[in-house]
């Protein structure tokens, strides 16, 4: 059987802990938090537009339409009586469900990309106007360096 310093001891309780501490450091991270506060806020989204689907759309889909959202097709009936059938409503459903999601995931994500995209251009503008000094400018900032040597 081989024998165990102490060194080795403390360097294998050292990887432990290094181990754990970058775990630690990588759940405390702020993007971490961030992703599972949007989990969060998404989950009580699509609950949202589930209700607006099955409460408002839905219905209104029938009326104007005729067609029953919430069907089904029974494909067999058993001899049980149990029936086998595609429930093409919740299908249909869960389809708009998804385009609503994706529409209102594609303008918040068009509108922060515009905010973005003023931040960049604000910040652009600012360095421009610092870079680009006018002739007099420039020759003032001369004498005054010049002035400077001279004491």
């Amino acid at each position: 059987m081989a024998k165990v310093d102490k060194e080795d001891l403390q360097k294998l309780k050292k990887k432990g802990t290094g181990f754990i501490s970058e775990f630690k450091d990588f759940i405390l991270k702020g993007n971490v938090m961030d992703m599972a506060i949007g989990v969060i806020i998404g989950t009580a989204f699509a609950d949202i537009v589930n209700a607006l689907t099955a409460d408002f759309i839905n219905p209104i889909i029938g009326l104007l339409g005729g067609a029953d959202v919430a069907g089904e097709i029974v494909i067999k009936t058993l001899t049980d009586g149990t029936k086998i059938t595609i429930n093409y409503g919740h299908f249909i459903t869960q389809v708009i469900n998804f385009v609503i999601m994706a529409f209102v995931l594609f303008i918040i994500l068009k509108a922060f990309n515009s905010l973005v995209e003023a931040g960049k251009k604000k910040l652009t503008k600012e360095k421009e106007a610092e870079v680009t000094k006018s002739d007099e400018v420039v020759l003032l900032e001369e004498i005054r360096d010049l002035l400077k040597k001279n004491k």
